[in-house]
């Protein structure tokens, strides 16, 4: 049985982003000791998540650690290369529809190996021998074959640029892709934004921001 809902406060989409921000800055400050919420035997009777996150499976990229949160703070989607497939967009609706998590963030992160091996097969031409890694690639390369050029070194800036324009593309999708996240956006129930993890200060930053 699905579970239910514990009766908990509303967060709006606002303040649940705030949340994730002061959490990041925790993270980043070191300041993390007692602040996430601890385990509990009232967790087994239901789960009310104040946000949403799609991220990447990279290990460098412990969604709970990063935004400083604890047991039943929020519903993680990973998969590499943060990509929306179906069963990605049913995940995350059976999240929004059934704990009112007002909140979805689609966050990438810098050095993506997802993104760039999806770089490199447009560079080369050459894809993965494994069909369901290219499953991954062949769902990146749409987003941004036009920030690929041949015959042009790629370097960190030009990988990095990808990585949002992935993010941006996932976000998009999940707001225009499934008509139940769609009526609540439209509804102002809930707000998609995109946000990128650098993994070289350990800041979240959110380069969307959330529509007024």
């Amino acid at each position: 049985m699905p579970d239910t809902p514990l009766p908990l406060p509303t967060v709006s989409p606002k303040q649940a982003l705030q949340r994730l921000i002061d959490g990041n800055q925790r993270f980043r400050n070191a300041d993390v000791a007692g602040t996430a919420r601890p385990w509990s035997s009232e967790m087994a009777k239901g789960q009310r998540p104040f946000a949403i996150i799609l991220g990447c499976s990279d290990s460098r990229t412990p969604v709970e650690i990063v935004f400083d949160q604890g047991f039943g703070d929020l519903f993680v989607v990973r998969v590499a290369g943060n990509i929306v497939a179906p069963s990605i967009v049913g995940s995350i609706e059976f999240a929004a529809s059934q704990f009112e998590s007002g909140l979805v963030v689609v966050m990438g992160h810098t050095r993506c190996g997802a993104v760039t091996a999806t770089v490199r097969a447009l560079l080369t031409g050459e894809n993965h021998v494994s069909k369901n890694i290219r499953s991954i690639t062949d769902r990146i390369s749409p987003h941004i074959r036009s920030l690929v050029k041949k015959d042009v070194m790629v370097g960190d800036s030009a990988i990095r640029e990808a990585v949002r324009a992935n993010v941006r593309a996932s976000a998009d999708h999940l707001r225009h892709g499934s008509s139940i996240l769609e009526d609540l956006v439209m509804s102002g129930k809930l707000a998609v934004v995109c946000a990128e993890y650098e993994l070289e200060t350990g800041a979240v930053t959110f380069f969307d921001a959330l529509p007024e």
